[in-house]
């Protein structure tokens, strides 16, 4: 009597979008990612083939769930816009992120910045930007022939792939990024105190006019 062996199925990978990191230690660093992100979301706004994502799983290899990162904020040239649980390469025609920013807390080790930075230049960022935002420090590689070569002068540093200009500020916390429209990222508290201003602003404008032209017809002088 024979047998015949059946080979069971292999068990379907599992990609889980969520490492049980937290996104940040302190609010600090989430001021900063937040801001990185939101100011990256809207300078490419009107380019549906950039992607820009804050702490989402990178998945490089197919078949490999344990090889993945989680960038601060990533950015993806070449990927349409959407929502996704987590980057999963593979499914993206095999596009790597491009550029990379990672924003350092108190909590950060050396070991796990090196596994970083061995992971992004092993998997193809192009660009890679460290921040601290405790003590103002900017760090900044881009790749060479040899992987990812730091950047010497990151003060007036313009990324090649984004446009964004780098103007660290003296001290901690004072980090400004120019768009390549000339505008400075800022914080949603910072752009509605722009609006209110420019809205007070307006309405100065208009009450001055106002006055100069009951001034006019005072004077007899009527206005079209």
């Amino acid at each position: 009597m024979s047998t015949t062996f059946t080979q069971p199925p292999q068990s379907t990978v599992q990609y889980p979008d969520d490492d049980g990191q937290p996104m940040s230690d302190n609010t600090l660093q989430f001021k900063w990612i937040v801001l990185i992100k939101e100011g990256l979301e809207t300078l490419f706004r009107h380019d549906l083939n950039v992607f820009v994502a804050g702490d989402l799983l990178w998945y490089p290899e197919e078949r490999k769930p344990k090889i993945r990162q989680a960038p601060d904020v990533m950015v993806v040239l070449g990927r349409p816009k959407g929502e996704r649980g987590s980057y999963k390469q593979w499914e993206e025609d095999g596009i790597a992120p491009q550029v990379v920013f990672e924003v350092l807390s108190p909590g950060n080790r050396l070991d796990e910045m090196l596994r970083k930075f061995r992971f992004y230049e092993k998997y193809g960022v192009e660009e890679y930007y460290i921040y601290n935002p405790d003590d103002g420090s900017l760090l900044g590689w881009r790749r060479g022939d040899g992987g990812l070569e730091e950047i010497a002068e990151m003060n007036g540093h313009v990324s090649q792939r984004l446009g964004i200009r780098f103007e660290p500020g003296e001290g901690p916390n004072n980090l400004r990024i120019i768009g390549a429209d000339g505008q400075p990222f800022l914080t949603h508290q910072e752009l509605m105190e722009q609006a209110e201003a420019e809205r007070q602003r307006a309405e100065a404008e208009r009450q001055r006019a106002e006055r100069l032209a009951a001034k006019l017809r005072e004077l007899g002088i009527e206005l079209d």
